[in-house]
């Protein structure tokens, strides 16, 4: 589904990211892990368009994408989240929603139009708002969520833009262990006929979902496979704990 070839990035002589090779199946969960400044989320923004590589290339679908810009790649089917929630604090769950539904629309932003010809979608976002268990949440600002139902609001957001592969920049980031298996719960429902590359901090949240695992220490690929395999592994355990040794 997904693939990068020699995929390098460097600001002004530093290398963020550096050949990495990276290959995500149809129809899996893959998560990309490593210790802080491991070059996760540069990789995301590579592979996102919010930066252009300094090398390599990047396909999707078979497709090169490395020249394109993030609108581009959105509409081809790859659609993200982001670190901090990114909803409209003021809008209710289901007009957030029904704003990235309205894609359908075309380019009009419908400024000039009655809130009458957008209720037509009101119905798809209420199934997507029960998608991920916020049914009971349509008309509550997204201000008064909690932060764990804020992610899952982003997460039916980016359901709405119909994408072939999600990828989820630290989900479970800053939640309580209930809002954790919420997520978590919610991530395994959504995965059906989709693909999803994941970055992650907490390993037993990697454990418990991801197929494929790569590991990313200073920008460069360290360890790739299932959860026995890199959490066996004496480099992977090293990066993140420190040589005995040291």
């Amino acid at each position: 589904m997904l693939e990068t070839v020699g995929l390098t990035k460097e600001f002004r002589g530093f290398a963020a990211v550096t050949d990495v090779d990276l290959r995500v199946r149809a129809g899996t969960i893959h998560a990309l892990i490593g210790p802080n400044g491991a070059g996760k989320t540069t990789c995301f923004n590579l592979l996102t368009k919010f930066l252009q590589p300094t090398r390599g290339r990047i396909r999707f679908k078979g497709r090169d994408i490395t020249g394109c810009n993030p609108a581009e790649v959105a509409r081809l089917g790859l659609v993200r989240s982001f670190q901090i929630s990114a909803v409209f604090a003021n809008l209710s769950a289901l007009e957030n929603v029904r704003l990235a539904l309205q894609r359908a629309r075309g380019g009009s932003f419908d400024f000039w139009r009655s809130e009458d010809v957008l209720h037509v979608y009101d119905g798809q976002a209420r199934a997507l708002l029960e998608d991920v268990g916020l049914g009971g949440f349509a008309d509550t600002p997204a201000v008064n969520l909690s932060y764990g139902r804020k992610r899952a609001l982003e997460i039916a957001t980016t359901l709405a833009l119909d994408p072939q592969m999600m990828l989820l920049d630290e989900p479970t980031a800053g939640m309580t262990h209930e809002d954790v298996d919420r997520v978590v719960a919610l991530i395994r429902r959504v995965r059906q006929g989709r693909t999803i590359l994941m970055v992650e901090h907490n390993l037993s949240v990697v454990e418990g979902l991801c197929d494929t695992i790569t590991v990313l220490t200073r920008g460069r690929v360290l360890a790739e496979g299932d959860y026995a395999t890199v959490s066996a592994n004496p480099e992977v355990v090293a990066a993140y704990l420190g040589r005995a040794d040291a």
